[in-house]
């Protein structure tokens, strides 16, 4: 069997699911490890990643509004793998190749794979996406094994914010994205209630949408909560440069107090498939560090503001060095 991925959480998911040998081909935003890197990239953006968070988002608003393409399909690069399994998705133009195009092209193929899209809104949702690729590509009972674990991980987490009290729940917001900002839809929000919060914007299985800093100014959080879709702490790091100039930022709470924390969004927040596990803990652990178990792994862990790097400023406005963590 030869399966072909066209998303990072489809390649994590077949990978999980003990089929890495199996993978011909991935997407161009897959991080993978040094032994799959001679894997063909089967995707390409037209996205102008190096630009500026601003200019992106004016970009994907043009092209999705015009019906352009954001992402490109290597058709012919597909057709030489002759893939039995195509994993794709349904779920976001913004975030992959659309379906449709998709499915245009794979009528094109002589090898006509079978194609497997991802639908996920929700953490529930991504089990079931997890069970239905097991199912279709006959690894069932390593899905059930592997879904037994995610999910006991993830009631340990929950038992555990149940002896938290409401009063020292804190209110959050979750943005996935700074210049403008976005709150955290899908699985997001579910994620931080999970955690033992409060979640202040968006809703579970509800895409994320367009927020301004003076609504979140009026919400006023306790906890702000920054993992951008995509990006990874420097990039972050480089819009919060921009951001923390404003007067709005200033006045926050949590900017105040020092409850602003950031993850590496493109590594556990973005992507849907069991990394989001690995999500929750994290999240759990930065809000509530003395109830929940620390992350094993150093990058599984949240970067507070003050020590995001020397470009970070603190809440009286003046530039300071980063320390350690």
């Amino acid at each position: 069997m030869k399966i072909a991925t066209l998303l990072p959480s489809a390649t994590e998911i077949v990978r999980s699911l003990g089929l890495e040998a199996s993978l011909v081909g991935v997407s161009h935003s897959c991080r993978l490890p040094q032994r799959l890197e001679h894997l063909p990239r089967l995707t390409s953006t037209r996205v102008p990643v190096e630009a500026d968070s601003a200019s992106i988002d004016a970009f994907v608003r043009e092209h999705l509004t015009g019906h352009s393409a954001l992402y490109d399909l290597e058709i012919e690069t597909l057709a030489d793998l002759e893939p039995d399994i195509v994993v794709s998705q349904a779920l976001c133009d913004v975030c992959a190749v659309a379906t449709d195009d998709v499915e245009q092209a794979i009528l094109t193929l002589a090898c006509q794979p079978r194609l497997i899209d991802l639908t996920p809104n929700t953490l529930e949702d991504v089990f079931a996406d997890i069970e239905r690729v097991g199912r279709l590509l006959d690894v069932a009972g390593e899905a059930s094994r592997l879904l037994e674990s995610l999910q006991e991980r993830v009631r340990r987490v929950v038992e555990r914010s149940k002896r938290i009290p409401c009063s020292e729940r804190p209110r959050v917001v979750f943005l996935e994205w700074l210049i403008p900002p976005f709150h955290g839809g899908h699985w997001n929000p579910e994620l931080v209630e999970m955690a033992g919060a409060v979640n202040l914007l968006g809703r579970a299985g509800r895409p994320s949408t367009t927020t301004n800093w003076e609504r979140i100014s009026e919400l006023d959080p306790e906890v702000l909560f920054v993992a951008c879709c995509g990006f990874d702490l420097d990039r972050a790091r480089d819009d919060l440069a921009l951001v923390a100039e404003s007067g709005a930022w200033q006045s926050l709470r949590a900017v105040k107090n020092e409850r602003v924390y950031f993850a590496d969004g493109n590594a556990f927040f973005s992507s849907p498939g069991p990394g989001l596990i690995d999500a929750l803990e994290l999240l759990a652990y930065t809000l509530h560090p003395d109830v929940h178990a620390r992350p094993d792994k150093p990058e599984a862990l949240a970067v507070p503001l003050r020590v995001l790097d020397e470009r970070a400023i603190s809440p009286a406005g003046s530039r300071r060095r980063a320390g350690g963590v």
